[in-house]
């Protein structure tokens, strides 16, 4: 929470299930949560010159078909991604990361919004190699150790007091003695070292001072859970070679009489990417503003087409139909750069932000990962009726009526949802940490759906929500196409209701949306994730 005093604006609130002042057309809405690719309803030729300042004319023109051409933009910007290290991803960093700055921003501009890429540095971090030459050939999968040095070591691979058979009671590389009667005088030696008893650092720097010029650390293999891949920290060790990971499979190859390998971890780069922000000026309270984002960058494996080019791609659908609409509040518009490096972009905009300007911003919407294939509907849990949040996580006055918008909303369509954890765990947390009311909506990543959730939601029980979560499979199919449609029109629904009033958020007064009538109570979460 910030330490800052926050305005009387923000303390002048009613009671979050009034919703004074949030009043939306439902009349008409439009059937959703059925919509496939092919089904999807054309935009009218209308939707390009009229004033979307109702919830039907907006849903109307907000279309899955329209979401899914931002979607195959950022896919086509992936492909065309012949970057070195990330090839066919959105990286920051990349240019696959700097085209679709580019798009997003063109398509703003466009749209009539005024546009401002904001720029921030950060540390681009390059992919480690781990490469066996003999006895076999083979690339392995691995990651640098924080805290290591740099290199690029080919050598011989020297195993170190491993304990490759069961029980695999290994305390590898953890006294300087374990390195006695080992040759590390030439100059490319590999140290092997099997996890287990002491610190990471503690073997790491007993191989550096017995003449390794780099380390591999694989796991231990002594029961399932240390079987994969492990990379870990060094912590403050001065640690002045290169130490890479490895699963407990690979460290067995590894350590095959005659094995030589390469191990290279470059040193990171400083570079300068973007966000994109765009925004459009309310008529009445332009010191009001609403705020709503979507991370646009991918992981290094894939192109990202649902994390995050479903919250990126509904988002810029919702702005381009309310390019028209005359806002009473300012709304602004984020795409954040370099959130798969740690929230970085959005936190260093907020950072950027004086106290009134913070104090200006009325709410935060985050949308990321809106349409994974195995999905559960969910709305970030502000009220806490399901997940108590992380120690230390800010939930600021004014969020529970942004869940309890998003709730109503789901439940005038007949849509099931339940909660998502308040958990700080994307763009959101710098304006939470802000003492900025938030909320958002989230699909489900690597979490396994259970048996009940499948029979709310569909979908395949004991897979994850996004079987492709963070991986090269995370295309332009990895999409569910009916939690996107929904999704889709749950993001253009707030977003045109807080653009007139945010009086239940904050106590400002803002006007009825035209046209509308009172969403209903909430359903109420299904409580899929109560024991």
């Amino acid at each position: 929470m910030s330490s800052r005093t926050p305005s009387s604006r923000r303390l002048a609130r009613p009671a979050p299930a009034l919703l004074a002042g949030l009043v939306v057309a439902l009349a008409g809405l439009p059937a959703v949560g059925a919509a496939t690719a092919t089904a999807a309803p054309a935009k009218a030729p209308k939707c390009e010159q009229r004033t979307n300042n109702t919830l039907p004319k907006l849903l109307e023109c907000v279309t899955l078909d329209g979401v899914r051409e931002h979607q195959q933009a950022f896919q086509d910007i992936a492909d065309a991604n012949d970057d070195e290290f990330y090839p066919g991803s959105r990286v920051s960093g990349t240019k696959g990361y700097a085209d679709s700055v580019a798009y997003v921003a063109d398509t703003m501009r466009k749209a009539g919004y005024d546009v401002t890429l904001d720029p921030f540095e950060f540390d681009f971090v390059f992919p480690a190699l781990l490469r066996q030459l003999t006895p076999v050939s083979a690339d392995y999968e691995t990651g640098t150790y924080t805290g290591s040095g740099d290199g690029d070591v080919t050598g011989g691979v020297i195993g170190v007091d491993l304990a490759l058979d069961p029980p695999r009671a290994s305390d590898s590389g953890c006294e300087a003695a374990d390195f006695n009667g080992l040759d590390f005088s030439g100059p490319n030696d590999i140290a092997l070292i099997q996890r287990g008893t002491c610190a990471f650092a503690v073997k790491a720097l007993n191989a550096e001072a017995a003449g390794a010029e780099a380390v591999v650390i694989f796991n231990q293999g002594n029961d399932p859970t240390r079987e994969g891949l492990i990379v870990g920290t060094l912590g403050d060790a001065d640690v002045n070679i290169p130490v890479v990971g490895a699963s407990f499979a690979d460290g067995v190859a590894l350590s095959q009489a005659g094995s030589t390998a390469r191990v290279r971890v470059l040193p990171s780069e400083t570079r300068t990417v973007h966000n994109v922000i765009a925004e459009k000026q309310g008529k009445t309270n332009p010191d009001n503003i609403v705020m709503s984002g979507a991370h646009l960058d991918s992981v290094e494996s894939g192109p990202g087409i649902n994390d995050n080019g479903s919250g990126s791609a509904a988002l810029l659908e919702t702005a381009q139909q309310m390019s028209k609409v005359k806002p009473v509040n300012t709304i602004r518009f984020a795409w954040w750069g370099a959130e798969e490096a740690g929230l970085l972009g959005s936190q260093a905009y907020v950072d950027g932000l004086s106290d009134a300007e913070k104090d200006n911003i009325a709410l935060y919407l985050n949308y990321d990962m809106v349409g994974s294939p195995n999905h559960v509907q969910m709305v970030y849990d502000a009220n806490e009726s399901t997940f108590p949040a992380p120690a230390g996580v800010p939930i600021p006055e004014g969020s529970e009526a942004i869940e309890n918008l998003f709730e109503r909303f789901y439940t005038s369509v007949g849509e099931p949802y339940d909660d998502a954890q308040f958990s700080g765990r994307s763009d959101y947390q710098a304006f939470i940490e802000a003492g900025i009311p938030a909320g958002g909506l989230f699909t489900g990543a690597e979490v396994i759906k259970t048996e009940e959730q499948a029979a709310i939601w569909g979908g395949t029980a004991g897979d994850q929500f996004d079987p492709c979560y963070h991986s090269a499979c995370d295309t332009i199919d990895n999409v569910n196409l009916d939690a996107l449609d929904v999704n889709s029109d749950v993001i253009a629904f707030a977003q045109l209701a807080f653009s007139y009033s945010t009086e239940s958020v904050n106590g400002v007064k803002g006007k009825d949306v035209p046209g509308g009538s009172e969403l209903p109570e909430p359903a109420g979460p299904e409580g899929t994730f109560t024991p």
